[in-house]
């Protein structure tokens, strides 16, 4: 059986819709990052990066959540695009533009938004700028299809979906609204009972929710000098 180390955030969200479309049998094991479970020695060898989410699969560690996204869909063959070099270039290319994009830029003006110490307006106008820039890229893409890669859902629709549904924090609502495509994307996502177990799965555990400072000490240790 799987084992699932999540928490609520979009990343493991991702794979918890995956692992649920798949109908995989799978241990979820809550790690609660405001606690600092996540540097903890036995989940560092699963994932050195001491991020969520990560799995471990008849023993083997695969971590980083589009990582596990093309592990789990290419052992288990579904939810990828067609055979062939343009469809596979196709499918790697908007995955790592998600990976390397939409995930890093929302987090970061989530972070500057809310939960900076103090205002840097630079950085707040930075990261929400360019989130804003590559949800338009999506945007733009969901006008001419109506997912991602064309006429079939795939992981990467799976990969959009964990970032996109909160796309009014991450860029403010009168952005958001303007992502009319990408919003259609995630009703339609969500209303898929995989989405609505995916979803559920936070409430399985009950995580510490209070930004406090032993949080901000876990949540944001480059901000504090090494023990």
């Amino acid at each position: 059986m799987i084992q699932f180390y999540f928490s609520g955030a979009p990343n493991p969200n991702k794979v918890a819709l995956l692992l649920e479309e798949l109908n995989l049998a799978y241990e979820p094991i809550p790690v609660d990052v405001r606690k600092g479970e996540q540097f903890s020695a036995d989940y560092v060898k699963i994932n050195p990066n001491s991020k969520l989410p990560a799995i471990v699969d008849d023993g083997h560690p695969v971590f980083d959540s589009n990582a596990i996204l093309l592990y789990l869909a290419e052992k288990h063959g579904r939810f990828l695009p067609d055979s062939g070099p343009g469809e596979r270039g196709a499918l790697l290319s908007w995955l790592m533009f998600v990976a390397s994009g939409v995930g890093p830029f929302s987090g970061q003006s989530v972070h500057f938004r809310y939960y900076a110490p103090e205002e840097v307006p630079y950085a707040r106008n930075r990261y929400q700028r360019e989130a804003e820039r590559h949800y338009g890229i999506l945007d733009d893409r969901l006008a001419a299809n109506r997912y991602v890669l064309g006429d079939d859902y795939t992981i990467v629709d799976m990969a959009v979906w964990g970032w996109a549904r909160a796309m009014v924090m991450v860029m403010g609502e009168e952005a958001a609204e303007r992502m009319v495509n990408v919003q259609r994307l995630v009703d339609e996502v969500s209303a898929r009972p995989a989405a609505q177990r995916a979803v559920a799965l936070k409430d399985t555990h009950t995580f510490k929710t209070e930004t406090d400072e032993e949080a901000r000490r876990f949540l944001f240790t480059q901000n504090y000098p090494a023990a």
